[in-house]
């Protein structure tokens, strides 16, 4: 079958398979993956849980993977009873603590290093553990700083270790879906990414409310930009996974999709057995083939800045929540000095100089929007001299808005109505000292949704998010769009459409609409600047009928208003499920 061009296929063989499988079995396994995908790579777990595979018989099936022509590699899952002694760690991860655990993680990785070139460590590779021995260990210092220096030191170790055995070594660790809670497991991918030859990508989103993690979709593709740009050029790839998607193969088929969209250049399939004799292999091949003649004609990803440091707390989740209301996301580790527009959220407030940086960046003339968490963490510590906005600690419940944008005229004032309510902390501010652009009605009373500020030469935005995120989804078109306009600086395009569509954009007009409705909708995709229209780049289909939109309008008494590009409106039909692959014609 012929290889794909942006990416490879690999698959992932965990102990509890490889331990019991036949060579028979594997083979069988082998032809049912080559007849629907050109698989590249398989990875070959070791050790799991109380399952550890034999030197030998990892010799034996690397041997038999190998007929078939595809590379092989180690893999090791961080799970362990050792001593027959049950520690109080959830998922029973190892004790890093505990010599005994260290010296038994030693003696897998040896293992795994006698056989194989290249090691991945699945993503258990952290610690929760409170034992005595941890606790002694930890004394004075927080929880987050213990695991952090504890898992580098011990990084190190199993590195120098695989390589003492095998000098070829090519250790690469998996950073998991949840990276909201990296700081309190150990995890730390600055810490760490030097440290090991790689890193890879968890983009299993599974199910968003039915379990504890409530992953959005979305994410997929932005844990990709947020790894991509924290290793630049070392990213291994990114690891799906069909459990968890409530049995729903679409589901499955959009994080392979937006994996490969976000810059994997392999997409680990896991596991072996779990995909064999179902649908899932046969339905896997047309869904990446569309994504890889994508590629052909995407440039480099491009969506709002979002600082996003690896110790951060807070506000977990937000940003897929925005992406899957339609704003394109960049997230980086590293404040991104040079964008046109930059969102933190309560998680940057936890670096010493988030202020510093953010005042210094929005008085040279930068555009920054910071979400209520934000304010609430920085309050005291110098937001306040940025805008007269207040955190008042009550709250309000609305479903009616008023669009009233700064810059744009009376008769560009717009009102909307939800179909349910949405509570938001009741923000206090000081008429003319500070701007609403977005307000939520309640009664004979409003509230801010999103204000507006100048500072220096630049602009604060501050985003008052809803006490459920998920209340986001609720929001009509027409404060999705205000909204979108407002945090899309610096972009050719933005939607504003419903929620529950996402938009992925590249820097030569291309773009990836993609719809989570269960209906055929209409997108709504608003470009910036000149435009002939916009083709889809399967069908060949033109949509040249657009409507313009209103620009920044003299207000009142005012002496002058912004400048800004022209924007006019698209509408293009989308699948339930489906993306749309777009070029804009310029």
């Amino acid at each position: 079958m012929e290889p794909y061009r942006h990416f490879s296929i690999a698959s992932y063989m965990f102990a509890y398979y490889a331990a019991r499988a036949t060579d028979d079995e594997i083979r069988r396994g082998m032809e049912q993956y080559l007849r629907f995908l050109p698989l590249k790579k398989v990875y070959l777990e070791n050790h799991r849980g109380t399952i550890d595979v034999p030197v030998e018989r990892l010799r034996e099936i690397k041997a038999v993977l190998s007929e078939y022509g595809v590379a092989v590699s180690g893999g090791i899952t961080s799970t362990a009873l050792v001593d027959g002694v049950q520690k109080p760690a959830i998922f029973d991860t190892f004790c890093y603590t505990d010599p005994k655990h260290r010296a038994e993680y030693l003696r897998v990785v040896r293992e795994a290093a006698s056989v194989f070139d290249e090691i991945i460590l699945d993503d258990f590779f952290f610690t929760a553990c409170r034992c005595e021995m941890c606790i002694a260990a930890k004394g004075k210092r927080s929880w987050k700083d213990y695991r952090q220096a504890l898992m580098r030191d011990f990084s190190r170790e199993i590195v120098a270790e695989a390589r003492r055995v095998n000098p070829k070594m090519n250790f690469i660790i998996k950073y998991p879906n949840w990276y909201e809670s990296y700081q309190e497991t150990g995890y730390n991918p600055v810490l760490q990414r030097d440290i090991f030859d790689m890193i890879y990508t968890g983009t299993e989103t599974r199910e968003p409310f039915f379990s504890q993690q409530h992953l959005q979709r979305y994410e997929s593709y932005s844990i990709m930009r947020l790894m991509e740009n924290t290793a630049p050029g070392r990213n291994g790839g990114g690891w799906i996974d069909l459990g968890g998607s409530s049995d729903n193969l679409n589901v499955w088929l959009e994080q392979a999709e937006f994996t490969v969209l976000g810059g994997a250049r392999e997409l680990m399939l896991f596991n072996f057995p779990a995909l064999l004799d179902t649908s899932a292999l046969p339905a896997m091949e047309p869904t990446l083939r569309r994504a890889d003649r994508f590629l052909d004609r995407a440039g480099k990803p491009v969506g709002l800045k979002v600082w996003e440091p690896c110790d951060a707390d807070g506000e977990d989740q937000l940003c897929s929540y925005l992406g899957m209301c339609g704003l394109p996301l960049e997230l980086t580790p590293d404040f991104p000095e040079d964008a046109p527009a930059v969102l933190l959220t309560q998680r940057a407030a936890c670096m010493p100089d988030a202020m510093e940086k953010l005042e210094a960046y929005v008085r040279r003339g930068g555009k920054a929007i910071v979400t209520t968490g934000f304010v609430r963490e920085t309050y005291d510590k110098g937001i306040r001299e940025m805008t007269s906005v207040r955190l008042t600690h009550r709250h309000a419940l609305g479903g009616a808005y008023m669009i009233d944008r700064n810059d744009y005229g009376y008769a560009a004032v717009q009102y909307a109505r939800g179909a349910e309510a949405v509570l938001f902390e009741a923000l206090d501010y000081k008429t003319n000292a500070t701007w609403a652009d977005v307000l939520m009605l309640a009664g004979e009373d409003n509230f801010p949704v999103l204000t507006e500020d100048f500072y220096g030469r630049g602009r604060l935005l501050i985003l008052n998010a809803p006490e459920n995120f998920a209340d986001l989804y609720r929001l009509p078109a027409e404060v999705v769009a205000a909204v979108n306009a407002d945090l899309s600086a610096g972009l050719g395009a933005y939607l504003a459409s419903e929620p529950k569509m996402s938009l992925l954009a590249y820097d030569n007009g291309v773009v990836c609409v993609h719809s989570f409705k269960p209906m055929l909708s209409r997108a709504r995709l608003v470009v910036r600047g000149e435009c002939a229209g916009l083709r889809d780049l399967e069908r060949g289909t033109v949509y040249d009928q657009s409507l313009p939109l209103p620009g920044p309008d003299r207000r009142g008494d005012a002496a002058q208003t912004r400048t800004t590009p022209p924007e006019r409106v698209f509408e293009v039909p989308v699948g339930p499920g489906r993306s749309a692959y777009l070029e804009i014609l310029r």
